[in-house]
């Protein structure tokens, strides 16, 4: 049964929306035509394409899983994210002054990750999951990427090859890193010697600088590093970073910016110290996250610099062992930039702790949401908020956000 649907707007997840049903890759004010009663189908015609409405740029969209919106012009797009994240807020009374979206794209990712599986019969594939599906498009491209990662999925599918014979499925982390590609994989579990051999000729075949399983350095041509506001930070396996290097610097501009010119600041879930060490340069840091391996990065790259205020190394997890409101005295500002999870045993503690402001970093504003309103209740005025879009074409973005009393 063929069913004429007018969308009325694109939801949270990135797929048009009327009549209580989803219509993925359709547009606000599109006509279009589905066959079937499914609540989510995607659209076997448009009839009135929106003036908004772009050619994709990649042959894979509407396959692959990892866009959901390329077939939308930039304002609009940027707009939407913007509005998206003024709903989440106002769904738990929260009104404040929200920016126009940064687009943080820059030249692209800096870090991806292929999934390498058997696909029909025994074929081996690499490439991204299918859209709500384990299945494999096998893709030969993605405009996603920087340039700095253009090897990586040769890389990926001669790294596979040579882990055919273990059978299980495979994930392959790939960073662009000062060195080259430094690549992590998961999923293989212990290996034997000959797939250790293999491995290792295949990553020396690549040129990669590092290639790690489950964090077991396998080949290192050179420890791999990135560069922070001219500070080399060498990286653990399968380091966390922001997306892009453009992401990174419009987050640590905001955060700058937020704190003003506060002399002592904690930044917390810190990573390898985007924000620290940018911080450093005006004001003594206390960075903390439980990641052992990101906080000894930044150990490191703190010795290895020159011109920074101190900064306090600290590996503990926020989650199970917050800081209290005794190990808040003293600073003036704090700085936490969570996982998707927020920050909700963390924020109890700012609530109720005497310090002049704190910025929050956020890549799920539902969660952010949670956690403003635990402020809101010890007395935390909500500023402004800025989206920032390092996310192309998902329906992920990422924010900052101001509080002070």
């Amino acid at each position: 049964m063929t069913t004429r649907l007018t969308i009325s707007h694109v939801g949270h997840r990135g797929d048009g929306v009327t009549e209580g049903r989803f219509v993925p890759f359709t547009l606000p004010g599109e006509v279009v035509e589905v066959e079937g009663n499914e609540e989510r189908v995607a659209p076997s015609r448009i009839v009135t394409p929106s003036p908004d409405r772009v050619a994709p740029p990649c042959p894979h969209f509407g396959t692959c899983g990892g866009c959901a919106l390329q077939h939308w012009a930039d304002a609009p797009y940027l707009a939407w994210k913007r509005q998206s994240i003024i709903a989440t807020l106002a769904q738990h009374g929260l009104q404040p002054e929200v920016a126009p979206t940064i687009d943080a794209r820059g030249t692209g990712r800096r870090r991806v990750t292929f999934h390498a599986r058997r696909g029909a019969g025994t074929r081996l594939e690499v490439g991204f999951t299918a859209a709500r599906s384990h299945a494999i498009v096998a893709i030969d491209a993605c405009p996603l990427l920087a340039p700095s990662l253009d090897k990586a999925l040769p890389a990926a599918r001669l790294v596979a090859r040579a882990l055919e014979g273990v059978g299980k499925p495979i994930d392959i982390q790939v960073t662009a890193t000062v060195q080259g590609l430094d690549m992590e994989l998961r999923g293989p579990g212990k290996l034997g010697e000959k797939d250790r051999l293999r491995l290792m000729e295949a990553a020396n075949a690549t040129g990669l600088a590092r290639l790690t399983n489950h964090g077991d350095l396998l080949m290192q041509r050179e420890p791999p590093s990135i560069m922070v506001d001219g500070h080399r930070v060498p990286l653990p396996p399968g380091a966390f970073l922001q997306a892009t290097e453009a992401g990174e610097e419009a987050l640590a501009g905001l955060v700058m910016a937020g704190v003003g010119k506060a002399k002592a600041v904690a930044d917390l879930f810190c990573g390898v110290g985007p924000f620290a060490l940018r911080l450093a340069r005006q004001t003594k840091v206390r960075a903390v996250d439980s990641d052992a391996g990101a906080v000894a990065s930044l150990a490191q790259a703190v010795r290895m610099a020159s011109g920074l205020k101190p900064i306090q190394a600290e590996t503990r997890d926020l989650f199970r062992r917050p800081l209290l409101v005794a190990d808040l005295k003293g600073l003036d500002a704090v700085v936490f930039d969570p996982p998707r999870a927020g920050a909700e045993a963390q924020a109890a503690f700012l609530a109720k702790a005497d310090i002049g402001r704190i910025v929050a970093v956020s890549c799920n504003p539902s969660t952010f949401a949670r956690d403003a309103c635990l402020l809101a209740a010890g007395g935390w005025k909500l500023g402004a908020v800025t989206p920032v879009d390092q996310f192309t074409w998902s329906a992920h973005v990422e924010l900052v956000a101001t509080f002070t009393r």
